[in-house]
């Protein structure tokens, strides 16, 4: 699925897929095919060992809130040098998925990029951007990228929320100010009324068999709100623990604290929802 590339000013490229916008081009660029060849040749089995090992390499890379906000118009955006939540995860996502697809190419991964966070793999303005994560997991879905797979792998309970955290909070979102992107993302919410979701209370984590590599998304008693945060399970000593960006520590870690633990930490995390890349 090889795109090709125009080198263009202002690191932005464009491509057959549409324009993106590398946050540092020559780093990026550099870094995603040294990370893709170097996995590569570990020759590792499962798309869960290279999830993790991609994720590894990117440890200590600077938190950063809202990377992906503040753009005139939305374009698909790609940085290495410093992540949030939902970007470190996307980011190693798309460049397992380069790999379980046999390729090596950072092109590779703007492609797989583009797949993972818009709806139907295409860019078209603020709300075709999956900002949920139940919309991020269905609409994976439907395409062949992810499954949750929560109720599998462990003892699941049901949630239903009707999610319209975005435009009862408008005022966060600098793009909502525009009433196109804001009609778009009410639009959108529409499909959300009543959501019904799987997730894993934190009293039940012992009883769930993770393995290293799976996404974890953080459900949250947030009104209007499904996921408060995205990271990649790691097992140390026999147990599994978050690797995310983390706004706590400032940079990307793996959390000292066991995934229990973790969540019990956090008074507002009600539980996980557990997603993996089709292979």
């Amino acid at each position: 699925m090889t795109v090709g590339v125009a080198v263009v000013a202002s690191g932005m490229a464009a491509t057959a897929q549409g324009r993106v916008e590398f946050l540092n081009e020559a780093v990026d660029t550099t870094v995603i095919t040294q990370i893709l060849i170097e996995v590569d040749g570990m020759r590792l089995g499962s798309a869960g060992e290279k999830m993790a090992a991609i994720g590894r390499r990117f440890a200590g890379r600077p938190y950063k809130g809202g990377t992906l906000e503040g753009n005139a118009q939305e374009v698909l955006t790609i940085g290495t040098e410093a992540f949030d939540c939902t970007t470190f995860v996307e980011t190693v996502t798309a460049m397992a998925m380069t790999l379980e697809g046999g390729r090596s190419s950072w092109r590779d991964v703007v492609y797989n990029l583009r797949q993972l966070r818009y709806r139907g793999g295409e860019v078209d303005g603020y709300s075709s951007r999956l900002h949920y994560i139940s919309d991020w997991i269905i609409d994976n879905f439907h395409r062949g990228n992810l499954r949750e797979v929560t109720d599998r792998v462990g003892p699941a309970d049901y949630q239903v929320k009707t999610l319209d955290f975005m435009s009862h909070n408008r005022e966060k979102y600098p793009a909502l100010a525009d009433s196109a992107a804001f009609a778009g993302i009410k639009n959108m919410e529409i499909g959300f009324r009543s959501h019904r979701y799987p997730y894993i209370k934190p009293m039940n984590i012992k009883k769930t068999a993770l393995k290293e590599g799976d996404i974890v998304a953080l459900t949250t008693s947030v009104k209007g709100l499904d996921v408060s945060h995205l990271g990649i399970i790691v097992i140390k000593d026999g147990k599994p623990h978050l690797m995310h960006a983390s706004s706590r520590a400032g940079k990307v870690i793996e959390d000292p604290l066991t995934l229990e633990d973790y969540l019990k930490r956090n008074r507002t995390t009600t539980g996980i929802r557990v997603v993996r890349i089709m292979e």
